[in-house]
């Protein structure tokens, strides 16, 4: 039998991870994340010697402490075998699954005959999806869409991302060489954006530059709401976004705070396909677009608010700090940078900060993810002396923090 005081620091452990959300949020006193940091390794330092394989054996059989075990041993194969939870998601995805439950429940037979699968298989895929949580198995043994399943089917950045990770899982076939640097020849991903240098940049074809912001602005939306609605602009006159891409976080922009002045900059090739896009919306005549190249040319002045969305962690870190402060010379005396980008070490967010995008990088071969930390300390090196941190909703898509000038 397990003792008490096992139980105990099994039950304990369970809290810890949503207790550290709000601990390691930006507002929390340095006093109280180090008596938590404390207490949490105190913690994983008993778990380590009460879980042997014999004990947790006993766990498992015990009624007490059951549900830890199996969610322990859910999440640990959770873990194993991820790859095929993304898979299964890129072959419903690629077979149109969800746009075609998304108006009716149909049968497996049905679904079969619909993509040229042989039945067997196709409940194989079908049931898959079940097991992921983007379908549901009604009574009657037709399929149809979760609410997560629609919101995929219906977000054209979550259905971009699924096709294009298929690059990262190439280059992560072997992911010890990759972490070594021992992959021979140029990764999927470095094949994919070629823009890394400033031959790279200024040679950036049309066809080049199209594939790099289609694929941004597929994802921009959601990641504006969210900035939106962390960052009051409220008395500010004009806005420069730099490395705007197409123009969608500029739109919102637009659309939200209609008497803002609006700039992008961007390089020739992208600023100039921005423009043309933006003018066939309803906020084209309000933004202008400069071709900069903004490791080369001054950023354009007089703007009292400069955004950089995902930008920053496309860099490494030399080329980063001369961004930054680029961007402080062009705000002059007074002013406040917008960074927004997924940031390591966030709260309920770890795995895109701390897994995904670390690794994405390391293939990209250039760029890292950051911590608040680590940003506010180049900002500092960069001339910016003040730093406020607005929490947005879901840090998984992207969290912000601000750095003004006075």
């Amino acid at each position: 039998m397990p003792k008490p005081q096992d139980l105990l620091v099994l039950r304990v452990s369970t809290a810890l991870p949503e207790t550290a959300t709000s601990i390691d949020s930006p507002g929390a006193s340095e006093g109280l994340r180090g008596v938590y940091g404390r207490l949490a390794d105190a913690v994983e330092a008993r778990l380590r010697a009460i879980l042997t394989p014999e004990r947790l054996r006993a766990l498992s059989a015990s009624r007490f402490a059951r549900p830890i075990a199996r969610r322990s041993a859910r999440a640990v194969f959770d873990v194993v075998a991820g790859f095929t939870h993304s898979q299964v998601l890129v072959a419903c995805v690629r077979l149109g699954i969800l746009e075609t439950l998304a108006h009716e429940a149909l049968s497996v037979e049905a679904l079969a005959a619909h993509t040229e699968m042989r039945a067997e298989r196709m409940r194989v895929l079908l049931d898959a999806c079940v097991a992921v949580g983007v379908l549901h198995r009604r009574h009657d043994g037709r399929y149809t869409t979760t609410v997560e399943g629609r919101a995929i089917k219906g977000d054209p950045g979550v259905l971009a991302m699924i096709e294009h990770n298929q690059l990262l899982y190439r280059d992560l076939v072997d992911p010890v060489a990759l972490l070594r640097g021992e992959r021979a020849g140029a990764t999927e991903l470095a094949q994919y954006w070629p823009y890394d240098g400033e031959d790279a940049r200024s040679g950036l074809k049309d066809p080049e530059a199209r594939r790099y912001s289609e694929l941004m602005a597929a994802s921009q939306s959601f990641v504006a709401h969210e900035v939106l609605a962390a960052v009051d602009l409220s008395g500010r006159r004009r806005l420069l976004d730099v490395g705007g891409g197409t123009g969608a976080f500029v739109e919102a922009v637009a659309k939200a705070w209609p008497d803002l002045e609006l700039e992008l900059a961007d390089l020739p090739t992208v600023a100039r396909a921005a423009g043309e896009r933006l003018q066939r919306t309803t906020v084209g005549d309000r933004v202008r677009c400069h071709g900069v190249d903004f490791f080369k040319d001054p950023l354009p002045d007089g703007a009292d608010v400069i955004s950089l969305v995902r930008i920053l962690h496309d860099h490494d870190d030399g080329p980063a700090l001369q961004l930054l402060r680029a961007v402080r010379q062009a705000l002059g005396a007074r002013g406040t940078l917008v960074i927004a980008e997924p940031m390591r070490r966030e709260p309920s967010a770890e795995r895109i900060g701390d897994v995904y995008f670390p690794l994405y990088f390391i293939a990209m071969g250039r760029g890292r993810a950051r911590s608040r930390e680590e940003l506010v300390e180049f900002c500092r090196r960069a001339g910016f002396t003040r730093f406020s941190h607005p929490t947005t909703h879901v840090p998984l898509q992207t969290s912000v923090v601000l750095a003004h000038v006075r």
